[in-house]
């Protein structure tokens, strides 16, 4: 074995020594972090280390990207930039019995979806832990990790590639012959972190003199999303695969099993508690068996997660809006803990709802501490009988809001008043009223209350709506605090000499928000809308506004009848919208906020422009020449026509660009008609 105090002096010696250190340390880094299983000592892979960093410090041109030395970057990142996901990260619909039971309605519902008789033989499902942790798409290009991604909101999220190479389980490089690796591969799974990590991490913290961190979920999230990769490195995060995203060039998997098993021998951890369960009473076995031993697992988790196990059913199944219908996650009843109501606070919404919020003496529940939870409403409260003072339980059950369940049984040392709500709101003072037949009571206040006007700016500035970069909670308490912004047009007031007064916010920073808010004015009738926080006005209420009225003055005036006679507009949302615009001050904010330059393309009415598409459905897949998918669908859905995230027998037309997978895939198999970006425009000029 060479010696490590001189690198070979040749480059083809240098070059080849250089490749041999590379593949050994990957197979001894295997084998520690992914293992478990070391052959040799710390010291022996040290000494390899730091003969591959001499080669590549005297031969830089020998340093790649997937070689050991480069790990650890020191370099701190200006922002974690968006990337688009190529293939969305869709989350998992949840069984809502928690119990057992729960795996038998899964199976239920995949069988009569899938036309099965009775008599049909079981369906196999791949059965996996559901991690507590942070998902994540590594992307591999030849075998190489180029690109790391969380998931964001699953079209769109952000990159973490430097802080991710800092995970000793996660490959810079696939094992196997290059000629063998596919050119894409992006690989899902979970960055997490173990409880025994956790506990000496915690543990180093206190002998610091330094802040203890909550539970390991948050921890592991909040080390991948750091921008100094060398905090990242100080974490001991862990890390496990369980699907793919966008993939070329792999062999041809008939199971969603052997896909793991591939990635496991490509080099990559999975899980081995997986199972591959035949039928409902399978699922069932395994749903108990995994719970009964879930305190005694070395990381935590919240349930599990079964998926048909056949990938030509999963492509059959297909998807429900964000969701795949061949997969569900089944997750444990809520964890309870009983504890001290210390007292009740009051917690004012965006829309002035008043919540009252359980101060409660701090419990560990559902793996973190829990010191707030809330009691719903007053009525609530009262069903509960719960008062301060009361020993009471609280239930916590993966990201849910803790609540109080109720109180625990036994007589009141002394009497104690019910809970009444306040007559005028605890932050503004404006009165508070419930409307007839709420169980809600609100703030009247409006943008004049400090704590509607905080939830509104974050609202309008969030990335499906005015899509501001920058603004977050903590700029917002200031500029709401200080007295800067008391409505959403002063947003556009701002300068770089009042921003860069506020703390951490030096002029560079103040410039790019106000570069966010130049480019802001550029939106859509409908994002527009789904800012200004309407109350029951989600993203797909307003594209139906948007698209019926084509232009907002046309909407503002409209009728409760006008508005009734929108798609999926109810009597509720229409007096909602109604009474919104009838307000002279909300009206005044949309003026003012049109006066500093917010714009979006006028269009017709519904009534006034023929819809070419109108009762089409079409699927959109792959990247487009020269257009991406959001302006597709908007180009699809002026024209009346309908954008679904599945193709079915009932899709009129399927989209297809460059790398289509299993949609374009599943159309050719049904004989739906596929368009490429020159078949979509012609289509919408001559319809068929």
């Amino acid at each position: 074995m060479a010696s490590d105090s001189l690198p070979p002096v040749g480059p083809a010696e240098a070059a080849a020594r250089a490749q041999q250190l590379r593949a050994q340390l990957h197979h001894h880094a295997h084998r520690y972090y992914v293992l478990d299983d070391p052959e040799i000592p710390d010291a022996e892979y040290d000494r390899l280390f730091r003969e591959l960093q001499a080669l590549e410090e005297a031969h830089p041109v020998l340093r790649t990207a997937d070689s050991p030395t480069q790990r650890v970057i020191g370099q701190v990142l200006e922002g974690l930039a968006p990337v688009r996901h190529a293939v969305p990260m869709l989350s998992i619909q949840t069984e809502t019995d928690t119990t057992a039971e729960g795996a038998r309605a899964f199976d239920a519902r995949v069988r009569r979806e899938l036309e099965l008789t009775d008599d049909a033989p079981p369906v196999a499902y791949a059965a996996e832990l559901k991690f507590d942790g942070l998902a994540i798409n590594l992307r591999y290009e030849a075998g190489v990790l180029v690109q790391a991604t969380t998931r964001g909101d699953g079209e769109t999220g952000e990159d973490v590639t430097q802080n991710i190479r800092t995970i000793g389980q996660i490959p810079l490089r696939l094992m196997g012959e290059a000629a063998t690796l596919p050119p894409v591969l992006e690989v899902r799974g979970e960055v997490y972190m173990r409880r025994d990590d956790f506990e000496r991490l915690n543990a180093q913290q206190r002998e610091r003199g330094e802040k203890t961190y909550v539970n390991p979920r948050n921890t592991a999230a909040g080390a991948v999303r750091q921008l100094d990769p060398a905090v990242t490195a100080a974490r001991p995060l862990s890390f496990y695969a369980y699907g793919l995203g966008e993939s070329q060039g792999l062999p041809a998997f008939a199971r969603h099993s052997e896909m793991i098993s591939w990635l496991q021998h490509s080099g990559l951890p999975v899980n081995e508690r997986r199972r591959v369960c035949e039928g409902a009473d399978a699922l069932v076995a395994f749903h108990r068996a995994v719970e009964a031993e879930r305190d005694a697992l070395p990381f935590d988790i919240d349930g599990v997660v079964y998926k048909v196990d056949r990938l030509d059913w999963q492509r059959r199944l297909g998807f429900k809006s964000r969701e795949p219908r061949w997969a569900g996650a089944h997750k444990f009843p809520a964890q309870e803990q009983a504890t001290r109501l210390n007292g009740i606070d009051i917690q004012v919404g965006r829309t002035g709802k008043l919540t009252p919020v359980a101060k409660l003496e701090p419990v560990f529940v559902g793996g973190t501490t829990v010191s707030n939870a809330t009691l719903h409403n007053r009525f609530e409260l009262r069903r509960k009988g719960v008062r301060v003072g009361d020993t009471v339980i609280v239930r916590r059950a993966g990201d849910v809001i803790p609540e109080v369940v109720g109180r625990m049984p036994g007589e009141r040392p002394s009497y104690v008043p019910n809970f009444a709500m306040p007559c005028e709101c605890p932050v503004c003072g404006s009165p508070v009223r419930r409307e007839k037949g709420s169980l809600e009571h609100r703030c009247t206040g409006g943008l004049f209350c400090a704590a509607q006007r905080k939830q509104a700016l974050l609202h309008f500035a969030g990335r499906r709506a005015m899509d501001i970069e920058g603004l977050g909670d903590k700029l917002v308490d200031q500029l709401v605090d200080g007295g800067l912004v008391r409505t959403l047009p002063e947003l556009y007031t701002l300068g770089v000499a009042k921003l860069s007064a506020l703390e951490r916010m030096a002029d560079k920073s103040a410039a790019n928000l106000l570069a966010g808010l130049e480019k802001s004015k550029q939106t859509t009738l409908a994002r527009f809308l789904y800012a200004l926080g309407i109350r029951h006005v989600g993203e797909s209420t307003a594209k139906d506004l948007a698209r019926h009225f084509g232009n907002l003055d046309a909407l503002m005036d409209a009728t409760g009848e006008q508005l009734l006679e929108v798609n999926d507009v109810g009597p509720i949302v229409a007096e909602s919208v109604r009474q919104f615009f009838a307000q002279p001050h909300h009206r005044e904010i949309v003026e003012r906020l049109r006066a500093v330059g917010i714009t979006w393309p006028e269009a017709l009415a519904d009534a006034d422009t023929p819809k070419p598409l109108a009762g089409k459905t079409l699927v959109l897949t792959g990247t487009l020449p020269t257009m991406g998918r959001d302006e597709a669908q908007a180009l699809i859905e002026a024209a009346g026509g309908k954008v679904s995230g599945s193709v079915s027998k009932k899709t009129h037309y399927v989209v297809a660009g460059a790398e289509a997978g299993s949609k374009l895939a599943k159309a050719q198999e049904l004989g739906v008609p596929v368009l490429d970006e020159a078949g979509l425009l012609a289509l919408l000029e001559n319809p068929a």
